[in-house]
């Protein structure tokens, strides 16, 4: 996990290829509304291992005609230069080093002058030895690239030679990532993110009253109240400072006018070149509606224990793991392996980078911690976790709660501890219990608001609240034998060093868990309810990745989801949806159907029936925040308080 961020100032900038109606502001020079030293705090709150930074200037060579400049480009190590009629591109990196051997320090620079800072994680595509950091292996296989494949040129001159474009080498990436790179050779800068928005990165358009265009994986901690206050003054709208930068990869090209000599640049869009990525972005379904009789016939089979459609021997597998079950469906199978193996890909130690030395014994480090509710989705996640995990390791589940022990969240966790430690006895599990009072929560919740930023909603707060606590890992762990109740454990004040955290994000949006998909099934049966699931998993970049990635990553752990994994989408995607869910059936039964059979498999019984609940609701901050700023739950729910944005008055 990195903190990325890139400031370009100098150059007119044409967004006319991606905005139907977009000018193109004179370029001027322009006082952030922050200070690049905010910035550069923010980032490190991400990326605690190092922090770095390089400026590239673009010079036009004077030595020729207006009509033939050319540009000449400088790169430095973020000192000043006086020399007119100049591009500068300001790159910023911090770093959570979680792969390699070696420390590495963003931004990285080749000796072709290419520059890379790069916040992500590749787990397939490319090929990433054990020993090496993945941004080194990347910067090295772009440096491989050619440059036709920029704005400059229609087609790739170079194909047929071997050599990959830009776009071909971040299309074949499985895995999250966000990246600026500076390609030296063609003049062009590349940016992107995933084509699932896993890695936040923020965009500031060039507009009249700021013609700078900006990149970020999180606004600056005081960048709300500053933006707050220049928009007062500049008449800008706060909502359109910073937005989500939608996913994809794009490119700006420099170059010299001819009409005066400035720096003018077109920034383009490009398609994937991945075209089994590129199957997954349309989230299409060959399965949608059942045929006649085949939905009763599953659900008979259910009820007796056989979950498969179709009772054939070429379609049913011995499982070994359940006791109580004698066969579990293909389907279940593929889905259990396809996370199996997603969990072992982001939990695997020979691959995470041992940064800081700890002065506790080995087996009591908790290298990956689960954000855990005791619900379905962190269930199954944590019992994966077991399997890939050497048992000497704890593992830390961490739990908030704005109620204590009464918060429904609270109960399923400790209920959920009990169960993990009955399938995993040699296992050391650690519920790390964090207790938080809303009212309490000043200071807090105004560096939230920034981390949420675009985002802008109550319900984003509360999530953006819970998570960032939760992700934090300061709470109480609850040791020895339960007597009677809770209050004869010992409790004992801990603090997660876990620097990578398991979410259980995209479940729910590819199993049908939310209470909106029953009622477009109900609606408009089959049909509508794939329509529903296909728009949330197209949308979930902007509703919520990147906001749960910045308000996780300002603790300095990586939020990693493993639900979201591209072998795990294609598998879920291949199955009937009938299989995956089946909403004429009753709540904890029917919706995300196939998971709690996973869960049935891994020996989570209790888990595979609980009824599904959100955070926000779990810990019951939605709670407080309704009684704190709309006097009770009554009347925050007469003005769908989720919904409500928030006022500057709200953050005093």
């Amino acid at each position: 996990m990195c903190g990325i961020a890139l400031i370009i100032s100098g150059v007119v900038i044409d967004l006319s290829s991606i905005f139907v109606d977009a000018t193109s502001p004179k370029s001027r020079q322009e006082e952030l509304v922050f200070s690049v030293d905010d910035l550069k705090a923010t980032l490190r709150r991400r990326g605690p291992d190092s922090l770095g930074c390089k400026k590239v200037f673009l010079y036009s060579n004077t030595s020729t005609s207006l009509q033939e400049q050319e540009l000449v480009s400088v790169t430095e190590d973020c000192i000043s230069t006086s020399v007119n009629y100049r591009v500068e591109l300001l790159f910023i990196g911090a770093t959570l080093q979680l792969r390699g051997l070696n420390p590495i320090l963003q931004p990285l620079q080749d000796s072709s002058k290419n520059i890379l800072v790069y916040n992500g994680e590749i787990f397939g595509g490319i090929h990433v030895e054990s020993d090496r950091n993945d941004a080194e292996v990347l910067m090295r296989t772009l440096e491989q690239c050619c440059s036709c494949n920029s704005n400059r040129e229609a087609t790739c001159l170079c194909k047929g030679s071997g050599r990959c474009s830009v776009v071909d080498v971040l299309s074949a990436i499985k895995g999250p990532w966000a990246l600026s790179y500076w390609q030296d050779s063609s003049r062009t800068l590349w940016f992107g993110r995933d084509a699932f928005g896993r890695r936040s990165l923020l965009v500031h358009w060039p507009t009249v009253e700021d013609p700078q265009l900006l990149l970020s994986s999180v606004s600056p901690t005081s960048s709300v109240e500053q933006i707050s206050d220049f928009e007062a003054q500049n008449g800008i709208s706060k909502l359109n400072f910073w937005e989500e930068l939608p996913c994809g990869i794009y490119s700006l090209s420099m170059d010299v006018s001819n009409l005066d000599g400035g720096f003018v640049g077109e920034v383009k869009k490009h398609e994937w070149t991945n075209p089994l990525l590129k199957e997954l972005i349309k989230w299409e379904r060959i399965l949608v509606n059942p045929k006649s009789g085949v939905l009763h016939l599953s659900v008979s089979q259910s009820h007796e224990g056989q979950q498969n459609m179709h009772p054939t021997c070429s379609d049913m597998v011995s499982s070994e793991s359940g006791p109580n079950q004698a066969s579990v469906s293909v389907y279940v199978q593929k889905v259990l392996n396809a996370l199996r193996k997603s969990v072992m890909q982001r939990s695997s130690l020979h691959t995470i980078f041992q940064a800081v030395a700890c002065d506790r014994r080995q087996e009591e480090l908790s290298p990956v911690a689960v954000l855990f509710s005791g619900g379905l989705d962190s269930m199954i996640l944590a019992a994966l976790l077991n399997e890939c995990l050497d048992p000497k390791y704890d593992i830390d589940l961490l739990n908030v709660s704005f109620d204590g022990k009464f918060a429904p969240d609270r109960i399923s966790a400790k209920a959920g501890v009990k169960e993990l430690r009955r399938i995993a006895p040699l296992r050391r599990w650690k519920l790390v219990e964090i207790d938080a009072d809303l009212s309490n929560l000043i200071s807090e919740t105004k560096h939230v608001m920034s981390l949420i930023s675009p985002a802008n909603t109550y319900m984003d707060l509360n999530i953006g609240i819970a998570l960032w606590l939760a992700a934090g890992g300061d709470g109480w762990v609850y040791e020895g034998i339960t007597i009677n109740n809770d209050e004869d454990q010992q409790g004992v004040k801990y603090n997660s060093k876990s620097r990578i955290i398991l979410v259980g994000s995209g479940a729910d949006e590819q199993c049908a868990g939310y209470g909106r998909h029953r009622t477009k099934y109900r609606n408009g049966s089959w049909l509508g309810l794939h329509e529903e699931m296909k728009l949330d998993m197209q949308r979930i970049w902007k509703r919520n990745l990147g906001r749960d990635d910045r308000c996780c990553a300002d603790n300095g752990k990586e939020a990693r989801f493993p639900f979201l994994d591209e072998d795990v989408i294609r598998t879920l995607l291949d199955i009937p949806l009938w299989e995956i869910a089946n909403l004429g059936q009753p709540s904890g039964t029917g919706d995300k159907k196939i998971l709690r059979e996973v869960a049935k498999i891994l020996g989570l019984h209790e888990a595979a029936v609980l009824p599904k609940r959100a955070i926000q609701f779990g810990s019951r901050i939605a709670r407080e925040s309704n009684r704190k700023n709309f006097g009770s739950n009554r009347a925050a729910n007469q003005a769908s308080a989720g919904s409500v944005v928030i006022g500057k008055q709200n953050l005093t």
